[in-house]
């Protein structure tokens, strides 16, 4: 659309907006009526390790707020000359999970805690052992029995417990309610009715009934939505939240909040059943949409919910390419000390594209990019290593051949239960994130490890602000009966089909090749971890 166009949007309040707290950044994103990115703002930010939790503290959550959604407003005036009075519709994402308790006074009775932290391990295996299903330890009511456990003063206070998007959202509109995708990562939804599984939820009140608490569950949970429904709308005291300046009118209504694996699966249009994302950077996860439930409990697994509550299977390793960048890191070392400056995206690209020329399985070279512990196979620290038999080819194709396979080695020991051991049949994965950058390789090897084609869109996408933004728009935009499925093939992706790429045998073959070496090689890992101490201990 025209710039002409877009300020009348803006001008007539039919944009929408949608903002993202991430990790490290909280991104604002408003778009037009073909959900085309109009205008957008950020903040920087960085959690704290406060009391050995890691955490924000809510003057950091309103701060990075008003200044991503000030930043977003500074745009929209600059492009279009115009400022932001109404909007068509708003939602709010965030990283998902973590635990965020209040009392009734409204009041946080603990900083919150995010998904990071790892300190709720008793309370992840009892849950597990109980629900028979996976609870992993970044799960609020993971965060919330550890509490219990621990005999936690503030937890006979509760009179509401939420994450982080649904304590925007609530602060907002005086809403308790999450999206239906963000609600599964609090505790199990059953996907035949879209909220919280009933015969679980009766399992934890029966466990919870000994401390005598004064709450129950059910009553304290945020209330599930699922994606198009309306979730409430900006209260006078939002609009000042939101919009320092007093423009912001009130009564904008709001979309669901949903997590980021949930915005990252909109923004890759990949909500309906037998398709899937990789996300594949610093750290790597894959998200499969089921047709039916898994047979058993994985540890290796988690399982929560695309928004409108279809379930989903998550493959979340921590590593993947900081290892890899590092070595790229020598290399271009190696360069200046020989007097050549390098474009490090043509360093990159170049050696990539040699890993293509390497032989099939690397040629029995063996590395693993643990920076950090890999829990799918069983580490709780890591030590990159690079190792090599006398009579492995070791040359510059295979080397950087095993370093782009190690990047996904965890990730395919989980996608293999799923696609091997499960059966679970995928139709197509999109590829986003650093390691797909350079064309047809970080594809390929995605290709090779999960035997599936891979679609790399030529748009790395606008990522989870948008996705959100997306979501607020088919709440507002959508036709009658219209699905999300329908609305996103239509209304957002239509003619973007990307660039998919088939698995070649001969790669895959070598891939599974690569992994016989790899499962056998994580003995000489966990002896890394056991005899070499960190550098800086």
């Amino acid at each position: 659309m025209s710039a002409e166009e877009n300020k009348k949007i803006i001008e007539e309040g039919r944009a929408v907006l949608g903002i993202e707290l991430g990790s490290t950044r909280i991104k604002a994103v408003l778009v037009n009526e073909k959900n085309q990115p109009v205008a957008s703002g950020s903040h920087e930010w960085e959690n704290q390790y406060v009391n050995n939790i890691w955490t924000y503290s809510e003057e950091a959550i309103w701060t990075g707020i008003q200044d991503s959604y000030q930043d977003m407003a500074r745009d929209v005036k600059e492009k279009y000359g115009v400022e932001i009075t109404k909007l068509g519709a708003i939602g709010f994402s965030a990283m998902m999970h973590g635990y965020m308790p209040f009392d009734k006074e409204d009041k946080l009775l603990v900083p919150f805690r995010t998904w990071r932290n790892t300190m709720t391990e008793q309370a992840s295996e009892e849950l597990t052992e109980l629900f028979a299903y996976h609870i992993p330890q970044r799960w609020s009511i993971a965060h919330l029995y550890q509490a219990m456990l621990n005999k936690e003063e503030h937890v006979k206070d509760i009179t509401f417990m939420t994450t982080l998007e649904g304590y925007v959202h609530w602060k907002l509109t005086g809403e308790k309610v999450l999206g239906v995708g963000e609600a599964s990562g609090m505790f199990p939804v059953d996907m035949n009715i879209k909220n919280y599984d009933e015969k679980r939820m009766e399992q934890f009140e029966k466990l919870a009934a000994p401390y005598g608490y004064p709450w129950k569950l059910h009553k304290i949970l945020p209330k599930v939505l699922l994606a198009g429904e309306e979730a409430g709308r900006l209260t006078k005291e939002g609009a000042k939240l939101l919009d320092t300046t007093g423009k912001l009118e009130a009564g904008i209504p709001f979309c669901p909040p949903e997590g980021d694996a949930g915005t990252g699966m909109v923004a890759t249009n990949s909500v309906a059943k037998r398709t899937g994302n990789v996300s594949a950077g610093t750290s790597v996860f894959a998200m499969v949409v089921l047709e039916k439930e898994l047979s058993k409990v994985y540890p290796e697994i988690d399982l929560v919910t695309t928004p409108t509550g279809n379930l989903v299977a998550m493959v979340h390793c921590n590593n993947c390419t900081s290892d890899l960048n590092a070595w790229v890191g020598i290399f271009k070392e190696f360069s200046e000390a020989m007097g050549i400056q390098v474009d490090m995206n043509q360093l990159f690209g170049t050696l990539y594209r040699k890993a293509m020329e390497g032989d099939a399985d690397c040629g029995g070279l063996l590395a693993y990019n643990y920076f950090s512990g890999e829990h799918i196979t069983g580490f709780e620290e890591g030590r990159p290593l690079f190792v090599r038999t006398p009579e492995s080819r070791f040359n510059l194709a295979n080397f950087m051949r095993v370093n782009l396979f190690t990047a996904l080695g965890a990730l395919k020991t989980g996608m293999d239960i799923l696609l091997k051991e499960e059966g679970v049949k995928l139709d197509k994965i999109l590829g986003h994130g650093g390691l797909f950058k350079t064309k047809g390789v970080g594809q390929n090897i995605l290709a090779a490890a999960i035997d599936t084609p891979v679609t790399v869109m030529e748009t790395a996408g606008e990522g989870g602000a948008w996705g959100i933004a997306v979501l607020a728009s088919y709440m507002i935009n959508k036709e009658e009966g219209e699905t999300l499925e329908e609305y996103l093939d239509n209304k957002v992706f239509a003619g973007q089909e990307g660039v998919e790429v088939q698995p070649d045998e001969k790669d895959v073959k070598g891939f599974d090749e690569f992994m016989v070496r790899y499962k056998e090689g994580l003995a000489i890992e966990r002896a890394a971890v056991d005899h070499l101490l960190s550098y800086d201990r």
